[in-house]
């Protein structure tokens, strides 16, 4: 019995000493961003596009790279009001697998996949990845690059 208690200890502090070398604590700002992509994603699943659009930077320069280049945040929200006109049609989205990797203090870089779960009439699912590019503003971290496949 004193054996195996003396296994069982060693075979904790051996997995506990190994533990904290595993957990990464995230950073102000990879919060920071997280917490914009989450809004985006109930926003979304609430059929509010112009709360999900909130998320990005209101600029002329902002930019959003799918099946062709749309320029400006106004022309980014038409484009999206047009192709998603109703609650059907936006379905449901998901975020997973998501990567911030920090540039600087002013500046990320998020990557990650979605799934858009909605009926064949609607559409169908889609699935794909992004690649986005935040911002520190004055009103919080924003989209200004949105590059999804």
């Amino acid at each position: 019995m004193r054996r195996l208690l003396s296994v069982l200890v060693i075979a904790l502090l051996a997995t506990s000493a190994h533990a904290p070398a595993q957990l990464k604590v995230a950073t102000p700002q990879e919060l920071g961003v997280i917490k914009v992509l989450l809004a985006q994603e109930r926003a979304w699943n609430d059929g509010n596009i112009d709360a999900f659009a909130s998320g990005y930077k209101n600029s002329p320069d902002t930019l959003f790279i799918g099946s062709h280049i749309s320029r400006g945040y106004d022309q980014m929200v038409l484009e999206y009001k047009k192709n998603y006109p109703n609650k059907e049609a936006m379905g449901t989205l998901g975020f997973s697998e998501l990567e911030v990797h920090p540039l600087d203090e002013k500046f990320a870089v998020v990557l990650g996949h979605y799934h858009l779960d909605r009926s064949k009439k609607a559409g169908g699912p889609a699935d794909g990845i992004f690649s986005l590019v935040f911002e520190k503003t004055d009103a919080g971290w924003k989209i200004v690059v949105d590059h999804t496949t």
